[in-house]
């Protein structure tokens, strides 16, 4: 029987680069549209007009998400009916990576014309949703081309891993770099106060951002060539769900995948908010900025270096690995509460939680992947089905969805706190202390929403998790020999 030749080196980096860039983009928008629309633009306004915007922009994103769960399963469906010399995928991904860039740009560069509450909220409508639908037309493609370039088993599984990996890296750029670069193009091409320096800065990152994101997409069109014509098994709503009901431990992994992104995203959308109004300073946003280099460099390392030597060098389980990440967050949040009530005086203190948080993150994106694939097999011996497609459709789904709960709880929290109140500048005041005139009160409900909310999640995951999961490292060992076994019973 033919096979398909190995993998090139020139393949594995390229699909990589196509992951950075994709996510590059998704975490912009995941992790700052919000503080652009509600703090950055907001600002011009009233309480009552902040209020609005705050409060409609958790609307708009919870929304968005849930429209996801119909947006994707028709994304598919387009996608296994198109035929092009270039085959299915990599004209799909190309035009969703150019318009998906072109909205991106628009999305962060609101004209100053538009100067009302409704006016930029209907802005910020417009653009969301239509990034959310450009990033599936590119999303959907990326992640289901695999089997058609790859063989199945551990040439699979390893790209799968290399790709989440390398998404993780394209995250970590975004949490560390946006900040610096949104203030230092503001500076360049503008000027004049907070607002305005971060408004001019935003539209020129996210302008960079954009060209990255097509650079390194087309290197993926270009150098990842599709070698067989597998076909793509769309799926419907109604599919996921019952490939779910039927699929118990695809279940369990989905609940908490939701649980843990909801945490980890309500404490990336509030967290330039305690760095701005509450740890405060003139200097809060090097601050910011240092925390970010760290928690990025975390992040990374984690998945390239601590989970290898967790996995292989001190042999531990993945699920061992799970607990103890989850044990971590929740200790990384307990231990940013306290440091928050007691007192910061120094950014350096706040490492602390800081490695706790970032590490654990990082480690939870590879294993909530894994656990994931492991459940495919699990499905075809119990119900004679892999229902593989469903399996990940549903991965893209409820991380988005995972985002928009994020998004609007860290919303309703602005709306209530109303940190904004009180920290006019003028025109000249380029470096303000925002913290100055906020109150305690105001403070500890922003430090509670980022930190015992996510705290309460990771438990319940804990819970759930020791409850439902079984696909124990053995567990998915004996699985796979059941499943081979059955392979070769069918071929003779």
């Amino acid at each position: 029987m033919e096979t398909k030749p190995k993998l090139s080196l020139m393949s594995k980096i390229s699909y990589g680069l196509g992951a950075v860039g994709k996510d590059m983009v998704y975490m912009l928008s995941a992790s700052f549209v919000l503080y652009y629309f509600q703090d950055v633009l907001g600002s011009q306004f009233d309480k009552a007009g902040r209020t609005a915007i705050t409060v409609a922009m958790g609307v708009i994103l919870l929304v968005a998400r849930i429209f996801d769960a119909f947006n994707d399963p028709l994304m598919g469906v387009i996608v296994a009916k198109t035929r092009t010399k270039w085959g299915k995928f990599r004209p799909w991904l190309l035009i969703g990576t150019l318009t998906n860039a072109v909205v991106l740009y628009f999305m962060f560069a609101c004209p100053p014309s538009i100067d009302t509450p409704s006016g930029v909220i209907a802005y910020a409508a417009i653009f969301y949703i239509l990034w959310g639908v450009t990033y599936t037309m590119m999303d959907i493609p990326y992640w289901s081309m695999i089997p058609a370039f790859t063989e199945g088993g551990k040439e699979r599984e390893g790209l799968t891993t290399l790709a989440r990996s390398c998404a993780g890296v394209g995250s970590a750029i975004i949490t560390v770099v946006t900040m610096i670069a949104v203030h230092a193009l503001g500076n360049l091409f503008g000027g004049g106060n907070a607002a305005e320096i971060e408004m001019i800065g935003f539209k020129w990152f996210a302008l960079a951002v954009a060209v990255v994101f097509i650079v390194f997409t087309i290197l993926t069109c270009v150098f990842v060539k599709e070698k067989s014509t597998a076909e793509l098994k769309t799926v419907s709503v109604k599919e996921m769900f019952r490939a779910l009901l039927r699929n118990d431990q695809a279940m369990t992994v989905v609940v908490a995948i939701v649980l843990i992104n909801t945490a980890i995203y309500i404490t990336s959308n509030l967290v330039i908010y305690f760095f701005k109004y509450d740890f405060g300073g003139t200097n809060w946003f090097g601050d910011y900025t240092l925390f970010n280099i760290f928690g990025g460099a975390v992040q990374i390392l984690s998945m390239m270096v601590l989970y290898p030597v967790l996995r292989n060098a001190v042999k531990l389980s993945n699920t061992r690995i799970f607990y103890v990440c989850l044990g971590m967050g929740i200790a990384g949040y307990a231990a940013l509460l306290t440091l928050a009530i007691v007192g910061m005086g120094n950014v350096f203190v706040l490492f602390v939680p800081g490695f706790l948080i970032f590490a654990a993150s990082g480690l939870l994106n590879i294993l909530t992947t894994v656990f994931l694939a492991n459940t495919v097999d699990y499905g075809l011996l119990k119900n004679g089905t892999s229902d593989e497609s469903v399996v990940f459709s549903m991965q893209t789904f409820v991380v988005k969805l995972a985002s928009g709960v994020a998004a609007f709880a860290a919303s309703i929290c602005l709306a209530i706190a109303n940190l904004q109140e009180g920290t006019e500048f003028t025109e000249a005041e380029k470096v303000f202390d925002f913290s100055a005139n906020v109150t305690t009160a105001q403070k500890m409900g922003l430090r509670m929403t980022m930190t015992i909310i996510p705290i309460i999640g990771l438990i319940v995951a804990i819970l759930w998790f020791r409850k439902k999961f079984i696909l124990t490292d053995e567990k998915v060992l004996e699985i796979a020999e059941q499943v081979k076994d059955r392979k070769q019973n069918v071929e003779e």
